[in-house]
């Protein structure tokens, strides 16, 4: 990798880690800026849904990426990466260090990968046609070459908007794969507990969220006259909340139960994702942490 390339840092992990609280303190001692990666932090309103940082902790240190659009429009990792590398420049004309954090492995990736994205050619017949698909059929339709981009990658094999990209590249004759050109040298932290610890975090998260109104952002904006059908594409919480405002559910409890083991799984996916990354240094939480998160830093930044 080119020396010369400006240094940021990346704190990645999943839900309840303490990836941001982490990124606040590190960023308020190295005079840094942070660059959320989180694909459904970059959504107006629906804070507690997603998991957003306080406007209290927002004052702290700066924060970007955060509110850029409504739910209902589209917003790619293309779009998601051209609007982190313009922060991150503007953060390091200023002379402060960028910290990329976040839980969304795809958006991270394209930031210190440096992806090479194509121009978009999109058949609006062919996309909707492919949209009604389920995902055995998508999974049926790859060609011999797109079945070996995805692989043994269950998280590419089973996500439907990747599937079909894949599908409309090839009916265009794109190519599959690109070359990547990173832009930055990067000092990967990660943060993760032990399955217990981190259960528990996500349990307690998740009722401190319930408590301070969670439901009411998704009743609210059903009440307002809009589509339920945004907040199934986003998943999670969004579509459980929805779920349970109309009554598919028996209980609270029930939908409670669900809701928790939902994000239980999601986090393992994201851990799956993350741990494929040879280059993320995982700290250990359950010792001096933050002292070891800044002695990382400090040799990353005196090399």
């Amino acid at each position: 990798m080119n020396s010369n390339l400006s240094k940021i840092i990346v704190i990645a992990g999943t839900n309840a880690s303490g990836k941001s609280s982490l990124a606040i303190d590190l960023a308020k001692k190295y005079g840094g800026e942070i660059v959320s990666a989180d694909s459904r932090q970059v959504y107006r309103g629906f804070d507690l849904c997603s998991g957003k940082v306080t406007k209290e902790e927002q004052d702290q240190v700066p924060h970007h990426l955060l509110d850029v659009c409504d739910i209902e429009e589209p917003y790619s990792v293309a779009d998601y990466q051209k609007a982190a590398y313009k922060v991150i420049d503007q953060i390091l004309q200023r002379g402060h260090i960028p910290f990329l954090v976040g839980g969304t492995g795809l958006y991270i990736s394209s930031v210190v990968r440096g992806y090479d994205f194509q121009e978009e050619t999109i058949d609006a017949a062919y996309r909707n046609e492919l949209e009604k698909k389920s995902l055995e059929e998508l999974q049926d339709m790859l060609s011999e070459e797109a079945k070996e981009v995805v692989g043994g990658n269950n998280s590419d094999r089973n996500n439907k908007r990747r599937l079909i990209r894949l599908l409309e590249k090839t009916r265009n004759g794109e190519k599959l794969t690109a070359h990547n050109s990173p832009r930055y040298k990067t000092l990967q932290l990660g943060v993760t507990w032990e399955k217990g610890i981190w259960h528990r975090r996500i349990d307690e998260r998740l009722k401190k969220r319930l408590d301070q109104g969670m439901i009411d952002e998704v009743q609210s904006y059903l009440a307002a006259g809009n589509s339920p059908k945004y907040l199934y594409r986003l998943g999670l919480e969004y579509r459980c909340i929805a779920d349970y405002l109309e009554g598919k559910y028996s209980s609270f409890e029930e939908f409670y139960d669900h809701l928790s083991q939902a994000i239980k799984r999601f986090a393992k996916r994201q851990m799956t994702w993350f741990r494929r990354d040879t280059e993320i240094h995982w700290l250990d939480m359950e010792q001096e942490y933050f002292d070891e998160a800044c002695e990382l830093l400090d040799g990353f930044y005196t090399k």
